[in-house]
């Protein structure tokens, strides 16, 4: 899934926050839903101007972004 097409950065547009294009839903809010159990189907029927794609590229985000976080310990 190439997120790129479907996600934004605006810093006019909640403060920077990625959202997905067109629209002023955050992908945080996205994986939030999922995360407290929302199904795909939930969430078209509530945000109907979504797609699953963009769903899909909310999750695929959030996973490039973690796989770039990185932990460093401090010494005890």
């Amino acid at each position: 899934m190439d997120w790129q097409d479907r996600i934004s950065v605006d810093p006019k547009v909640l403060v920077g926050k990625p959202v997905v294009r067109g629209t002023r839903i955050a992908v945080e809010f996205v994986v939030d839903l999922l995360a407290r159990g929302w199904t795909t189907e939930q969430i078209l029927h509530e945000y109907d101007h979504l797609t699953p794609k963009d769903i899909q590229a909310c999750l695929a985000y959030a996973s490039e972004v973690l796989k770039s976080e990185r932990v460093y310990l401090l010494p005890t």
